[in-house]
């Protein structure tokens, strides 16, 4: 096997996965994989954005929280849009299939909102995976600090799938940044980007058959000229 052909079965084979074996991830690997996420390249090399491993009675009590909060629907003031507001029709066309990919693979049907409800709070638990983590940034950096957060984010994403690893990036975390500061300790300028479940992917779970249609390169790229 080429290394071409090696990086491009990394590239193939990531995808987000939400069940994980109870295997812990040891600690030099963990420390590997976001050492290398690292090497992401940034403008100026500012190297923005942290990654804070949440472990242990810390780690309960911030998903129970989050839990909480999301039963009782008590809403925070983001620290950053993620999404359009409105969607544009198209994009959310691709929301909708992604959502639908994911119930459809655990057999949840369009009209089952209890059990949309309860795969949807799995987010606040990290898909109990054994490595939960919270992406963060200075509010006082630019937007383009976020770009290159991203690529450091992906770049943690492919160093663990290049290791036997899985991951699921977790958005939803966005929506209660001043409850994960209070449980992690984090002055008020640290923004909180998402959440990031990290382990060894379980075979036997069906939600992890989900995958995700990606655009047409016509629909992305064109030559000029």
């Amino acid at each position: 096997m080429t290394a071409a052909n090696s990086f491009k079965d990394v590239l193939r084979q990531r995808h987000s996965v939400r069940g994980y074996l109870s295997t812990p991830v040891p600690d030099d690997v963990l420390r590997e994989v976001v050492s290398q996420a690292r090497m992401a390249p940034s403008g100026a090399n500012l190297q923005p954005g942290s990654f804070i491993a949440a472990q242990g009675e810390v780690r309960r009590a911030l998903s129970a929280d989050l839990v909480q909060a999301w039963r009782a629907q008590r809403a925070e003031p983001e620290d950053y849009s993620y999404f359009p507001h409105p969607m544009p029709l198209a994009l959310k066309r691709r929301q909708v299939a992604s959502a639908k990919a994911l119930y459809d693979s655990l057999g949840v049907p369009r009209e089952d909102r209890v059990g949309r409800d309860a795969q949807f709070e799995r987010n606040f638990n990290f898909f109990d995976a054994p490595v939960a983590l919270v992406v963060t940034i200075a509010a006082d950096l630019g937007s383009g600090c976020y770009m290159d957060l991203g690529m450091s984010l992906y770049g943690l994403m492919l160093a663990a799938q290049a290791q036997g690893l899985s991951t699921c990036a977790i958005g939803a975390l966005a929506s209660y940044p001043s409850l994960i500061r209070r449980h992690l300790s984090l002055e008020r300028n640290s923004h909180i980007v998402c959440g990031l479940a990290l382990g060894y992917a379980d075979p036997n779970a069906p939600v992890n058959q989900t995958r995700t249609e990606r655009a047409a390169l016509d629909e992305y790229f064109k030559t000029v000229g």
